[in-house]
């Protein structure tokens, strides 16, 4: 236990150090606790709080704290909301006062690679809400964009298309097929290389297993 927390924390103070040199906010927090306390932090009654559909996220218990807060929360997931209203929570993602999402992967040179079905996620990770807020758990480094793309194909894509209960061949093989499928989650690929400049991004690489 010991040495997985020593290399946890070595990995995860080495992405920070790249994500700082690619000019984002970067922290390390050594548990998902630290990291919620931290988010809340920004979160104030009234404020519009886009989610980006992250397990990691709602492994770390925001929604409930920021509704305590008497935030405005913007969630499409709800399974209650029509497909119209969904599309409406996704466009008010995009001006929202705080946007909190994870990311597929992020590489050992402060790299963001994500893959996307509608691309609401990763449009407003690069330019729309006030600020955005990216959390991940050290499972997510990878080498390089290669191996992160990889591990989007062979990890976070089924188990996200898994938990969207859709009837894709990966949902089969446990592995991306690279389907045609009408119901295809993998549609718009994407890597973050530099903070976008007018964009008020930090990450925060958190010393636990989060997330897909």
């Amino acid at each position: 236990m010991e040495n997985k927390k020593w290399h946890d924390k070595v990995m995860g103070e080495l992405v920070v150090e790249s994500l700082k040199e690619n000019f984002f906010d970067a922290i390390y927090f050594e548990t998902s606790v630290e990291a919620a306390s931290y988010i809340m932090d920004y979160i104030k009654e009234g404020d519009k709080i886009g989610f980006g559909g992250s397990e990691t996220i709602s492994e770390m218990g925001i929604e409930k704290k920021a509704l305590d807060k008497k935030a405005i929360v913007l969630n499409h997931n709800n399974p209650a909301l029509s497909k119209e209203e969904k599309l409406a929570i996704r466009r008010q993602q995009l001006t929202c006062d705080l946007f909190l999402c994870s990311s597929n992967a992020i590489t050992l040179g402060g790299e963001l690679v994500n893959i996307d079905c509608v691309g609401n996620r990763v449009s407003a990770m690069t330019f729309g809400p006030q600020k955005v807020i990216v959390a991940v758990g050290v499972n997510k480094i990878c080498r390089d964009i290669e191996d992160a793309f990889n591990r989007n194909e062979t990890t976070a894509a089924p188990l996200n298309i898994k938990k969207l209960n859709w009837d894709n061949p990966c949902v089969k093989t446990g592995v991306c097929m690279d389907c045609h499928n009408s119901s295809r989650g993998c549609r718009v690929y994407s890597v973050i290389k530099r903070k976008p400049l007018q964009s008020n991004i930090t990450v925060l690489v958190i010393g636990e297993n989060l997330g897909y």
